[in-house]
């Protein structure tokens, strides 16, 4: 049985709730209208680094920072709501990098897979025994059977006309080709990392990547911050749980400035310098970093929140990346 005892609330005692906690409302009509729209429990998030921390008594890795319910000097409604647009802007941003870096890759993993065999991706030979062999002992499936599984269900489900032309005119299954218009950027990084060592290393040097496993921790990277911002959830400061691998220093300058550095690599400042480095390949004109830099400038000035949460460390705009 659920312990959740607080009382429904209109918005217009949402709205006194945070009246009464301390938060700075000069518009309560506006007020009102963004809790109606983006409800008070999306809101929370983004006002959350505006509440009075909880002194910790004891400091160690996991322990987790707490906030009393009222708000810290100055904080306004105002900032909370522009940090929330702040944040929407960022997930499209990213998710346009990302859908480059999708498509690109999809490309570079059917020519090379397909020169070996038309349906490459229903040839366990063509793949690692790691991916195909190896059983999970909860399951009793391998790696391979579950991604196949995934695979097939979108091909049954997809209503795209090439889907239906190639069904009718030739049956299944799908050439490689084909089959990758289907695969999500879940699918696409767990097929990447179920490729051969070999045939990753040859894509990963198509983008100066010095070891494959330090691509495939990148796909898992990216593929996480897509499911944050697919799912319309906050990014901006939030601690990524699929952290990324990085070179030796030396092996790729651009990130010499992260390597040792925790806070910015568990931050999505990480995965913008990682879409920053695949889009000097793919797309070397783009003006996405860019539009990045401009919509920092966007981060609403108070002083509570900064690019710092970010996991942007103070001398990011000299490093290589951000300066070709």
């Amino acid at each position: 049985m659920s312990l959740f005892k607080k009382p429904y609330l209109s918005f217009s005692e949402q709205l006194k709730l945070l009246k009464s906690r301390g938060l700075d409302v000069t518009d309560d009509t506006a007020a009102q209208n963004y809790l109606h729209r983006l409800g008070y429990y999306r809101l929370s998030g983004y006002w959350y680094p505006f509440r009075k921390p909880i002194p910790c008594k004891k400091q160690s890795k996991k322990s987790i920072s707490k906030r009393e319910d009222q708000f810290l000097p100055d904080a306004k409604f105002e900032d909370t709501v522009n940090l929330y647009v702040f944040d929407k802007k960022l997930r499209l941003l990213i998710m346009d990098a990302i859908e480059r870096i999708e498509v690109a890759i999809r490309v570079d993993i059917a020519y090379l897979l397909g020169e070996y065999d038309t349906f490459a991706q229903h040839k366990p030979e063509f793949l690692h025994g790691n991916f195909t062999k190896k059983l999970n002992p909860k399951t009793g499936a391998t790696k391979y059977d579950e991604w196949l599984k995934r695979y097939e269900q979108q091909v049954l489900r997809s209503k795209e006309d090439f889907v239906f032309h190639y069904k009718e005119k030739y049956g299944l299954p799908l050439p490689i080709w084909v089959a990758i218009e289907l695969w999500d950027f879940g699918l696409l990084s767990v097929f990447f990392s179920g490729m051969n060592v070999k045939d990753k290393s040859i894509i990963a040097n198509r983008y100066e990547i010095s070891d494959w496993a330090v691509m495939e921790s990148w796909l898992r990277n990216i593929n996480y911050a897509r499911n944050v911002a697919a799912h319309h959830s906050r990014l901006w400061n939030r601690n990524l749980i699929d952290q990324p691998k990085l070179a030796k220093v030396g092996e790729m300058p651009d990130f010499d400035h992260v390597i040792g550095k925790t806070h910015s690599i568990s931050r999505v400042y990480i995965t913008l310098c990682i879409l920053t480095y695949f889009l000097k390949t793919i797309c070397p004109k783009s003006t996405w970093p860019f539009r990045l830099k401009s919509l920092l400038d966007e981060l609403p000035k108070s002083k509570y929140i900064n690019i710092s949460d970010m996991g942007f460390p103070k001398e990011w705009r000299n490093c290589s990346l951000w300066n070709e």
